[in-house]
C-alpha cells in the first residue's frame, strides 16, 4: 500500500513546518496536476492556438498546479473524517493533525489567488467558462456519498480545461470541443476507476462509493469501454477539425497506450493499479502531440 502523504522529491528538502502544506496540496504527487493540465493543452493545440496563443500553455500549467492543489485542500477539508478511516489516507495532514482546519482554509485561499492570477490572463469569454467550473468543483467531494460514479463527476471537473483553452484560442465553443471534452470525461472515468482499485476494501467497509466497487469483477471491461468511448469521441473531434483519415493516425499512439493499460491491468494489485493510473501522464502527452499535429494545420 502506497500512502497518500510521502516526504519525497523536493518536498523532502522543504523546512519541516512547510512540508505538511506541500503534502496537503499534493505537491509531492505531480501526476494530479499533469492530468488536470493535459486537457488544457488539447483544447489549445487542437484549436490551432500553437501559433499565437502558445504562452497560455505556461499559464495553464501554473493554473493546473495551483488549482489542483486548492482542490486537494478543499477535498481533504470535507473528507477529513473519512480519510481517517482509510489506511492509504489516514496519514494525510488533516486527519493526522499536522495541519489545522483553519490553517488549511488559509492555504486554500492562497492557492486560489494564484489561480486568479492565471484567470486574468484569459479573454473574458474563456475566463467566464473557467469561473463556471467552481460549482462542480465544490460539489465533487460529496459525490462519493451519493453516487456509485463519483469518477464521472471528476471527469467533468478535470476535463474542464479543454473548454477553457479552446474558448481562449477560438473565442467560441462548438461540436469539436464538445466531443474533445466528452472523450476526456470518459478517459478520466477510466483512469480514476483504476486509481479507486487501491481503496475497494476500505471503501466497502466505510460505505464510500466508487466505480471500481460498482463494476466489481467487470472492472477491466468497464475501463476498456470508457477508454474506447474516449478514443471514439477524440476521433470524431479530429475529423471535424480536419476531415482526413491521415489525421486519425495521430491518435494511434495514445489509443495503443490505453490498450496496454487494460491488457496488463491486475485489478487485485494496488501497486499495479497505481502504476497504470500514473501512466496516463504519458497518454496525455501522446494526445497533446496528436492535437498539435492536427491543430497546427489550421
Amino acid at each position: 500500500m502506497v500512502t497518500d502523504s510521502e516526504h519525497r522529491g523536493f518536498t523532502a528538502w522543504l523546512p519541516a513546518a512547510a512540508r505538511p502544506y506541500a503534502l496537503l496540496a499534493r505537491f509531492d504527487r505531480p501526476i494530479g496536476w499533469w492530468l488536470l493540465y493535459w486537457p488544457c493543452t488539447w483544447g489549445l493545440l487542437l484549436g490551432g492556438g500553437v501559433h499565437e496563443d502558445w504562452p497560455l500553455l505556461g499559464w495553464f500549467l501554473l493554473g493546473a498546479i495551483a488549482m489542483r492543489g486548492a482542490g486537494c485542500v478543499y477535498n481533504d477539508i470535507i473528507d477529513r473524517d473519512l480519510d481517517a478511516q482509510v489506511a492509504r489516507t489516514r496519514s494525510r495532514p488533516l486527519p493526522s493533525g499536522a495541519v489545522s482546519v483553519r490553517a488549511a482554509w488559509v492555504w486554500l485561499v492562497m492557492l486560489a489567488l494564484v489561480g486568479l492570477l492565471v484567470l486574468v490572463q484569459l479573454p473574458p469569454f474563456a475566463a467566464g467558462i473557467a469561473l463556471a467550473s467552481l460549482l462542480p468543483v465544490a460539489a465533487y467531494p460529496y459525490m462519493k456519498r451519493i453516487t456509485w460514479w463519483p469518477q464521472a463527476w471528476l471527469g467533468i471537473v478535470f476535463s474542464w480545461g479543454a473548454l477553457v483553452a479552446w474558448a481562449a484560442t477560438r473565442g467560441e465553443l462548438g461540436p469539436a470541443v464538445a466531443l474533445l471534452y466528452a472523450g476526456s470525461i470518459a478517459w478520466v472515468i477510466g483512469y480514476d476507476t483504476i486509481y479507486a482499485l487501491q481503496d475497494v476494501e476500505d471503501d466497502a467497509l466505510i460505505g464510500v462509493r466508487s466505480s471500481a466497487l460498482r463494476l466489481g469483477g467487470r472492472v477491466r471491461f468497464g475501463v476498456a469501454g470508457f477508454y474506447m468511448l474516449a478514443v471514439a469521441c477524440w476521433c470524431a473531434a479530429f475529423w471535424i477539425v480536419r476531415p482526413d483519415w491521415v489525421a486519425l493516425i495521430a491518435l494511434l499512439p495514445a489509443a495503443l497506450q490505453l490498450g496496454w493499460q487494460v491488457a496488463t491491468l491486475r485489478p487485485e494489485d494496488g501497486s499495479d493499479a497505481l502504476a497504470k493510473f500514473r501512466s496516463n501522464r504519458t497518454t496525455g502527452l501522446l494526445m497533446a502531440l496528436a492535437c498539435l499535429v492536427v491543430g497546427a494545420s489550421l
